[in-house]
């Protein structure tokens, strides 16, 4: 019990894992000679993947029904296909979004976790843990395009994107996960501290709190909103916005800052 209890939110579980080394290949945009036109982009059944190959904007579209649980297949799915998006040259963006109206992600797939044994839970973590590297630590300009709830590890990905835009309507956001007697990862606790400050943080974490949109933004849980109808396009024009800047001065501030939690 003390182990399941330790493992997701303190530091202690970080001994089952291989260490992260924060590689510095992350910190220059990549050199290597472009991709070819015929390169395949990484999908799946669960996770869709189209690409503008004029923009270089790549939209990855989770499909996994009906709320797309994380279940460590998906996890699996997101973390390779990030980094597939990461490596090809030609891509300089990725909108991560919902193939599924009203849900972006309902979180973790509990079941992956209760009533399972230390021996399964610990690479179900690790997988978590994997795909927060890949998208945290992207050379990606990374945006999230939040058309519907997102809850506990459905807001992990979105607060691990650079910019958050969020669909209005009767939709929640936010991290619930005392509610279910869950801790929160400690980079995802930090994450929270880094995006909306320490005590509002502290207290959003532990009561479990989820929000609607319009106080979401009033907080800086995410950072614009737009009518579900306009969601993509409106993610599309703020990507080619943050596309004009240098990506080389970009990424390389974005990694600066980043580098301390990704190094832990």
């Amino acid at each position: 019990q003390t182990f399941k209890m330790a493992l997701p939110g303190s530091r202690v579980w970080r001994k089952f894992f291989t260490p992260f080394s924060f590689r510095s290949i992350h910190l220059q945009v990549k050199s290597s000679p472009a991709c070819t036109a015929s390169r395949r982009l990484y999908s799946s059944d669960n996770v869709l993947v189209s690409k503008d190959e004029k923009t270089g904007i790549a939209t990855v579209r989770m499909n996994n029904p009906p709320v797309n649980s994380l279940n460590g297949s998906l996890l699996v799915k997101l973390r390779t296909c990030f980094e597939e998006l990461d490596k090809n040259t030609n891509c300089r963006a990725l909108i991560l979004t919902s193939q599924k109206p009203n849900v972006f992600s309902a979180g973790l797939e509990l079941t992956e976790i209760y009533p399972k044994s230390p021996d399964h839970v610990a690479p179900f973590w690790e997988k978590l843990q994997d795909m927060w590297l890949q998208l945290y630590g992207s050379r990606l300009v990374t945006v999230a395009a939040i058309n519907g709830h997102s809850i506990a590890g459905g807001y992990l990905l979105a607060l691990s994107c650079d910019y958050r835009i969020m669909a209005e309507g009767n939709f929640t956001i936010g991290l619930n996960e005392t509610q279910l007697n869950i801790v929160n990862p400690f980079f995802l606790q930090q994450m929270m501290v880094d995006t909306i400050g320490y005590r509002q943080a502290e207290m959003s974490m532990m009561m479990g709190a989820l929000y609607p949109p319009d106080r979401a933004l009033q907080l800086g849980l995410v950072d614009k909103l737009s009518p579900m109808e306009e969601i993509q396009t409106v993610a599309e024009e703020e990507t080619k916005k943050w596309l004009q800047i240098p990506d080389q001065a970009r990424v390389i501030t974005k990694m600066s800052s980043r580098k301390p939690l990704l190094d832990e």
